[in-house]
């Protein structure tokens, strides 16, 4: 939902607490599916908002559940827009004072009867297990630029490359995932991931961002990460100890898939790979995994584990 569809729905049923999903969806200027999208968003937030489907059903907003939007300036009206960021992502982001003014105003709305506010109940933290700090460049020190609208030149150094270069980019936005920053921008009309940390330098160009018809940072983003996710280039066949299951779930992720256990104390697997080189990935494991298949996954392991013995000798 955009800051704008947020306070005109919540300025539409504050003039009319008692009101329609059609009557809402003609004041919006959005369709009613959408509207119920959006009600059921700010019933999640905490906004008491009763829903009855019907002849004679309605969208009424309870006592307690008005905001007074005179109090909230343009920018904290813009920062209630940024959801699933956790305190720390939003410093690094430079927005948690502003954000957090916003909330607190927000939050005025009292939880009914006995039911404690479901803003106590949780929180957030999405840093990964054992995550270091950020490093490279600060989110806070490049979105100025981005809201600019403007091309962006990257110096620009990946992690397997010795020196970096420089690439024109069109930038859709910043993605905050697993504890790190990136940028997402197109370059020469196709989406990437740029990692913040291996940014060096850029520069603002005075020509506007040359983003694809249709395209938006959500879309872009979501394409980009599921697409690493399921991306492969193949399959290995592996045998793995029972015990060290929940283990190898947790270290591989959606890349392995468990398959039944023949009763001898060991399950069927597979993972998937982008290049023979992510045989690594199986190391921690030592004796407790067995690459049956491909021949060449077999063989690299043997490499390997020689390698690390010379290395030990």
């Amino acid at each position: 939902m955009t800051p704008d569809r947020f306070f005109s729905l919540l300025v539409a049923l504050q003039a009319r607490p008692t009101t329609t999903v059609t009557a809402l969806a003609g004041e919006v200027g959005v369709s009613a599916r959408t509207i119920i999208r959006d009600l059921h968003w700010l019933q999640e937030a905490g906004f008491p908002l009763v829903l009855r489907r019907g002849r004679h059903g309605g969208v009424t907003l309870l006592p307690g559940g008005a905001l007074d939007t005179s109090r909230l300036t343009p920018d904290e009206r813009e920062h209630l827009a940024l959801t699933g960021l956790d305190d720390t992502q939003r410093r690094r982001l430079g927005v948690d004072d502003v954000t957090g003014r916003a909330l607190r105003k927000v939050a005025g709305t009292s939880p009914q009867g006995d039911l404690l506010a479901i803003g106590n109940l949780v929180t957030s933290d999405n840093r990964p297990w054992f995550g270091r700090d950020p490093e490279g460049v600060s989110p806070a020190a490049i979105i100025g630029d981005l809201r600019r609208g403007v091309r962006l030149k990257l110096e620009y150094q990946r992690s397997a490359e010795t020196t970096a270069r420089w690439r024109t980019v069109d930038p859709y936005g910043l993605l905050a995932k697993a504890g790190r920053w990136y940028l997402v921008a197109d370059e020469r009309g196709k989406p990437h991931l740029f990692a913040l940390q291996h940014v060096t330098r850029w520069q603002p160009l005075r020509s506007p961002s040359r983003l694809r018809s249709g395209a938006d940072l959500a879309t872009v983003a979501a394409d980009l990460t599921s697409g690493w996710e399921t991306a492969s280039d193949g399959l290995i066949r592996i045998r793995l100890d029972v015990g060290q299951v929940e283990r190898a779930k947790r270290i591989l992720g959606s890349r392995l898939t468990i398959g039944q256990s023949d009763g001898d104390g060991t399950v069927a697997a597979t993972l998937r790979i982008r290049s023979l080189e992510d045989v690594r990935q199986l190391l921690p494991f030592g004796d407790a995994v067995t690459v049956l298949d491909p021949p060449e996954a077999r063989e690299r392991v043997k490499q390997l584990a020689q390698q690390i013995c010379r290395h030990y000798e």
